[in-house]
């Protein structure tokens, strides 16, 4: 683990994570289809600013903008070959925000999903994958980030590579998949599946959790799926989406207010998270008031699934059923004990 994360969690009951970087682009005018990490050299200004702005709100991690900078998603913009320039500069600009807050905030370099479907179901080869992602990590690491941070995968194979990948930089990894069907990946894959796949990994990360998915109360829902069965102290991580997506004019919003994101924090934080942040459609505003609301709660037993749609709203259909490894179906009196 970085000198400066194990540092902070050792001093402190949760860590910040900041929230949506393609969001917080999209309103500074990146344009559909533009891939937002060429902005790392194309727009530097508005990226950093991008990172300032969390920063500012509380955030205690910021990760880069590098979520998609892999060969291989590089590839459909013709920056294959520019994969060591894009994440270089994706750490260094999130380093520079970081800095001239002029307190400690750790820099995790963003590893998203390679955009190809893994062997045996799909094309790509496992050491072609980790390959790929030990090329970005490398760049990452070169740039300044303190930690790696693998996000939104969705099958074994992939999230083994990408830790693989990712490891061989010699930087700790923090990995996180998406429970977006039923309280299942879009693989498959269970929460405590997925926690079991990523500490039988060649390289299991330090801390381990859920993010994006298909709004908070299912993201609160994942992690107690992760914590329930734990045996012994670790660190998770909740990272939600702003509430519920919704197909309006043509664009995906967000219906999540300051005050939904603030009771989701203070959720995960109960549920056993220890680094809670935001996903898609959370600006710094909402970022705010998760601050806020963390500041002044204290950390309770692990809610119930009942519990967490009265305060978040409905649970996907698996999981309202008790079905999913999504919860307990009743209130639990013990604290979770995390198992990495």
């Amino acid at each position: 683990m970085s000198d400066l994360f194990s540092r902070l969690l050792s001093e402190r009951p949760y860590l910040l994570a900041d929230g949506a970087t393609g969001t917080s682009l999209f309103a500074m005018g990146l344009e559909t289809g533009e891939a937002p990490e060429l902005w790392n050299v194309q727009a530097p200004d508005k990226v950093r600013a991008h990172h300032a702005a969390f920063v500012e709100a509380g955030a205690d991690i910021v990760l880069t903008n590098s979520f998609g900078a892999n060969r291989y998603r590089l590839q459909l913009h013709r920056a294959q070959a520019r994969v060591d320039e894009i994440n270089r500069a994706a750490a260094t600009l999130a380093r520079e925000a970081a800095r001239e807050s002029g307190r400690e905030v750790v820099v995790a370099g963003s590893i998203g999903p390679s955009g190809e479907i893994l062997a045996p179901l799909g094309a790509l080869a496992y050491a072609d994958a980790a390959d790929a992602f030990a090329e970005q990590a490398r760049a990452l690491a070169a740039g300044g980030a303190d930690i790696l941070w693998v996000e939104t995968m969705s099958s074994r194979e992939e999230l083994g590579a990408a830790l693989a990948g990712a490891g061989a930089s010699g930087l700790a990894v923090v990995c996180t998949l998406s429970f977006d069907t039923n309280g299942r990946t879009m693989m498959g894959v269970t929460p405590a599946e997925a926690l079991a796949a990523a500490l039988a990994a060649e390289h299991p990360p330090v801390a381990c959790g859920a993010n994006c998915g298909t709004g908070a109360a299912d993201l609160v829902a994942s992690v107690l799926g992760m914590t329930e069965g734990a045996t012994r102290e670790g660190v998770f991580v909740a990272k939600g989406n702003c509430g519920i997506p919704r197909y309006v004019d043509g664009e995906i919003v967000y219906d999540g207010t300051p005050e939904l994101m603030a009771r989701y924090a203070c959720l995960a934080y109960d549920a056993g998270a220890r680094v809670i942040g935001g996903c898609c459609g959370t600006t710094p505003t909402h970022l705010r008031a998760m601050r806020a609301a963390l500041e002044s709660h204290r950390r309770g037993a692990p809610p119930s699934l009942a519990e967490i749609a009265a305060q978040l709203g409905p649970l996907s259909t698996a999981r309202a059923a008790g079905g999913g490894n999504g919860g307990r179906a009743r209130r639990s009196t013990r604290r979770p004990r995390p198992s990495i």
